[in-house]
């Protein structure tokens, strides 16, 4: 795994002047982002900025109308979503999306399984343990059904299956939405692993306290432009930001 990850091109991901629209109303315009490895990048801005429509673009969801998409320096603007996931996009959810029916353990699996696929690795039972302890999971019966987890767990495990799978970088939506304070711990512990891995991040969030404590560099959308992007130091203290975002509420849904 490690020997993977430092063999990866410099910029895991990289959007060079993206656009979409959709009709009359534009969702993202001329977005420039590059995401390092094992970094952990933030995408805020207000309601209808644009955040969730740039992480559907990525995935291929939504065709880009202009612009490209790279992931380790291949062009992916054209390639279908599976694809993209079997390259090394892993995606979350703000709800999240298992197997209700399936139990805990199945779950898991799914991530297993695709790493399997994509580099020909067994994920190791150490490494499992690492993930399942920093969600608070270890004591968790794998074999019961993954509904009776608790919304917070679910979340959790969601993040758990996504490292599992190994990727380039894990697009992750809103992870603090509906969790305790402890449970945004957990998330915290989750994205060290990551990292430490040489996985990048995306992160969307509106709880800024956790934006501004964990990342490293940080884009500021609204209204589908790109105001700037930066440290948390240099966001938190530009003028066109604090007006269009933080100046307002933390808690706007997207």
């Amino acid at each position: 795994m490690e020997n993977t990850m430092k063999e990866r091109h410099l910029d895991v991901l990289k959007l060079e002047h993206v656009s979409k629209n959709f009709g009359g109303v534009v969702a993202a315009d001329d977005i420039c982002i590059e995401i390092n490895p094992g970094e952990i990048f933030g995408l805020i801005g207000p309601n209808g900025a644009g955040k969730t429509t740039i992480l559907n673009i990525i995935m291929g969801i939504y065709d880009a109308d202009k612009g490209n998409i790279y992931l380790g320096g291949t062009d992916i603007t054209k390639l279908p979503t599976y694809k993209r996931a079997r390259m090394g996009i892993a995606r979350t959810f703000q709800h999240p999306r298992l197997l209700t029916r399936c139990d805990i353990l199945t779950n898991i699996q799914m991530g297993i399984d695709l790493t399997k696929r994509t580099q020909k690795q067994n994920v190791d039972e150490s490494e499992l343990r690492e993930l399942l302890e920093a969600a608070n999971l270890q004591d968790v019966d794998l074999s019961l059904s993954v509904g009776q987890l608790s919304y917070g767990q679910q979340k959790l495990l969601e993040i758990v299956r996504a490292v599992l799978s190994h990727p380039y970088i894990m697009l992750v939506d809103e992870p603090a939405a509906g969790l305790n304070h402890r449970e945004m711990d957990y998330i915290v512990a989750l994205f060290n692993i990551a990292v430490k891995k040489g996985i990048a991040v995306l992160l969307i969030e509106h709880a800024m306290d956790l934006v501004m404590g964990i990342c490293d560099r940080i884009t500021v959308l609204n209204f589908g432009k790109q105001i700037m992007t930066g440290t948390p130091d240099e966001v938190q203290n530009n003028d066109e930001v604090i007006a269009a975002y933080l100046g307002g509420s933390a808690n706007a849904e997207d």
